[in-house]
């Protein structure tokens, strides 16, 4: 199904209340279309130069980095380094870069003077998970993302918490963000990589289902939730990215990455 013709102004000269009608007229276009669809809905609207593909790299991400490649491999993907990262998915990251063809991938990394300042024992994932979080994910996202109108993400209903009533379309301040893989099954993904014959991550043979950053991310055990193995024991489901974004404050020595 096409999306509404009539969307042509950009998120960024909208108020919020206007990008909500925005997100609403979307969602309600893209009810029945497919994931490429609403990829390719998201480029026509904003245009290439102002969509990013925000992307994990993580043990699903090569199934979404697939649909948008399909539909333009010039679309932005942002990559965050938090400096805590698995040497394998830096490797995993640049293997699907040039499986895929991709041509625009941006390694994001927090401000160094703000981790020195806030995180120097380089302790701060087990003292406060959260403001490590902020530190080194939702800060350096917030300002990648300032150059553009809207972002596409992984997340699927399937994942639970928080995640299970997800639309396809939703406003992420004064900015849109796409879902398209919202109300894929699992089936469905590891399909994508059947067909297409895509890299797993190599640590998910060894047990890991869900990645993240190194301290807080555990293999999960069979018959657990996809996402177990993050911040495993403690009360936290969630970096903050998603929720939180346009709620994280930046301090002023954080706005420049020097």
């Amino acid at each position: 199904m096409s999306s509404p013709r009539s969307i042509s102004t950009t998120a960024a000269m909208l108020e919020p209340r206007s990008l909500g009608a925005v997100a609403a007229a979307l969602e309600r276009s893209l009810a029945e279309s497919s994931p490429r669809d609403i990829v390719a809905t998201a480029q026509r609207t904003l245009g290439t130069d102002r969509l990013a593909l925000v992307s994990s790299f993580g043990t699903e991400s090569a199934a979404l980095l697939k649909i948008v490649a399909d539909v333009d491999r010039s679309i932005p993907v942002l990559f965050l380094d938090t400096g805590w990262l698995f040497e394998e998915t830096m490797a995993y990251r640049d293997t699907v870069t040039a499986r895929l063809g991709l041509t625009d991938v941006r390694t994001i990394s927090p401000s160094p003077r703000a981790v020195q300042r806030r995180d120097p024992q380089r302790d701060l994932w087990h003292s406060n998970p959260d403001a490590c979080c902020r530190l080194r994910k939702v800060e350096p996202l917030r300002r990648a993302l300032a150059s553009f109108d809207g972002w596409i993400n992984g997340r699927k209903r399937y994942h639970g918490g928080v995640r299970g009533e997800l639309p396809l379309v939703e406003t992420d301040g004064l900015r849109l963000k796409f879902n398209p893989l919202a109300r894929a099954t699992r089936d469905e993904i590891d399909a994508i990589f059947r067909d297409a014959g895509l890299p797993r991550h190599p640590l998910e043979a060894r047990g890991f289902t869900s990645i993240g950053c190194m301290p807080c991310t555990s293999r999960a055990q069979p018959g657990e939730a996809l996402r177990t193995g993050r911040w495993r024991g403690r009360d936290k489901v969630e970096c903050g990215i998603h929720p939180d974004l346009n709620a994280a404050t930046i301090s002023p020595d954080d706005r420049v990455v020097p």
